[in-house]
């Protein structure tokens, strides 16, 4: 989910790729962290959320 909101900024904001580079090391070594399992559930829990909305 977060790739593609990368991946979207890439391509209609004119994100430098350098940026984008600095995008994936962050998310990688932030994974890796103690907090990772923490961010992946808030982050299904934002999906499920949003999902669920009656729009």
């Amino acid at each position: 989910m977060l790739g593609l909101l990368v991946y979207l900024l890439w391509r209609y904001a004119r994100l430098p790729l350098w940026h984008i580079a600095v995008c994936a090391l962050f998310g990688y070594f932030l994974s890796t962290s103690t907090l990772g399992p923490h961010i992946g559930r808030l982050t299904g829990a934002a999906i499920r959320y949003i999902a669920g909305l009656d729009v």
